[in-house]
């Protein structure tokens, strides 16, 4: 593997930002430090004026392999995240096998090992009947276990409530959750159907997946999981309401129940849904103005704990139908770093946040191994960005296979310019090099 030498870089890791120059060999950082020369490195890579930041690591991507590869494949979504900076990530069993068995499981990570250009893991999917599969997986090799509280693409819900409990009683790893309450969603999409047949507004969608379905679902998954002492991860945050059942008063290192949040949920808000549509339905779905700032703010003040995509592409045909045959979820993996960082040039977080909240706190979270920071020894897995460079999001540069995004006409103002995987420079100003593959995430946990 050729070594890479970043010289004059704005480093921004740990809560500071310093000038330097990083150097890369043998897939880790070796050495980080001021005027190194050029000549310890195959590749020189001038960082003056440029901002680098650990890579980023989205905890919650649907790639769509095996079973819906017309709408994705785990090379093209991994692809599109790394040209926009997203290094590892973690990818959900609603596929087609649904990732419910070790060895279903284990399909999926030799099918990465073959084409992902990022680092990749996979949730091991929960049913209300396969407690036995989900404790023959080693959580030292697999990022967690995924259970849908509430129907979703796939639709994998575990309803049974003695399924719930086993699962939370017995399985250690950490639990992520879709939270949301099938039965006040059935009867508030029977009342909107009664009005409307099959083509609902799609405006209604907040009130059919309503602010009720999700607080009452992610109060019951956080009473049940402080009643067995499990270590749960809940998911796409889009209440302001499901905010008190977190804490910002102890460390990440000690929370046993942690929030994530989604960029569409800090971005969007349902005024939008008059001119972006259904492709801005999701699940849960894009709620008031209010509950969207009250996101951004517990994102910021440490109640939710990480930013994430749920990145889940549809086609273009399928996101046209009428409301009830049009699915939920979208592409925004390319998109989440400079989201994030108009986000910033808007004066509403530092840059420093941005690399906690996408880098540090997952990697912490998860307990992933030598991944998450610009240290020496650990994985160098790098994002070099240029903070002004504005370019427009247009059909021809979307490289997500379903070739939409809600983002498209947008102008953003800042360009990721380099990518760095596990020491490979994969992602250089437009063009990939794919000779090499992302590896396998490892997490340092004792159970």
């Amino acid at each position: 593997m050729k070594s890479i030498l970043i010289t004059g870089a704005n480093i921004v890791n740990e809560g500071r930002i310093s000038l330097g120059d990083v150097l890369v060999e043998n897939g880790r950082i070796s050495k980080l430090g001021e005027d190194l020369s050029t000549e310890q490195a195959d590749i020189h890579i001038d960082g003056t004026g440029k901002h680098l930041f650990p890579g980023l690591i989205d905890d919650q991507v649907h790639f769509r392999e095996p079973g819906l590869t017309h709408k994705a494949e785990i090379y093209t979504e991994a692809k599109a995240g790394v040209a926009g900076g997203t290094t590892s990530y973690m990818e959900m069993p609603n596929t087609i096998p649904q990732a419910t068995t070790l060895e279903l499981l284990e399909q999926k990570y030799s099918r990465a090992a073959e084409v992902s250009m990022a680092n990749y893991s996979f949730f091991m999917g929960a049913t209300n009947s396969n407690l036995d599969e989900i404790m023959k997986v080693n959580f030292e090799e697999v990022c967690g276990l995924k259970i849908f509280q509430g129907s979703s693409t796939g639709n994998m819900v575990v309803d049974n409530i003695e399924s719930l409990e086993g699962i939370f009683k017995e399985c250690k790893a950490i639990i992520a959750i879709h939270s949301e309450n099938d039965s006040i969603i059935k009867a508030n999409f029977d009342e909107y159907k009664a009005i409307y047949g099959d083509d609902i507004p799609v405006k209604f969608h907040p009130k059919i997946r309503s602010e009720e379905a999700c607080y009452d679902a992610s109060s019951r998954a956080v009473a049940m999981a402080k009643k067995h002492g499990t270590r749960l991860h809940i998911l796409h945050i889009s209440t302001a309401k499901e905010l008190e059942l977190f804490t910002n008063t102890i460390p990440l290192e000690e929370k046993k129940v942690t929030a994530e949040a989604c960029i569409h949920h800090m971005w969007f808000s349902e005024e939008d849904y008059d001119t972006k549509g259904n492709l801005i339905k999701w699940n849960p779905a894009v709620k008031t103005a209010k509950d969207r700032e009250a996101i951004f703010n517990a994102m910021l003040d440490g109640t939710i704990d990480v930013v994430a995509t749920d990145h889940a592409p549809h086609t273009l045909e399928e996101k046209a139908q009428v409301y009830t045959k049009a699915p939920s979820g979208g592409p925004l993996n390319q998109h989440s770093l400079v989201a994030m960082l108009d986000f910033y040039h808007q004066g509403k977080i530092s840059l420093e946040k941005i690399a906690l909240k996408m880098s540090h706190n997952v990697a912490t979270l998860f307990h992933i191994k030598d991944r998450g920071f610009i240290k020496e020894g650990y994985y160098a897995d790098l994002v070099l960005v240029d903070l002004n460079n504005p370019w427009k999001v247009e059909k021809e540069n979307i490289l997500s296979k379903c070739g939409w995004s809600p983002f498209e006409g947008h102008t953003f103002q800042s360009k990721v310019t380099h990518t760095v995987v596990s020491g490979h420079l994969a992602f250089e100003n437009g063009a990939f090099h794919e000779e090499k593959k992302g590896e396998r995430l490892k997490f340092s946990r004792k159970f």
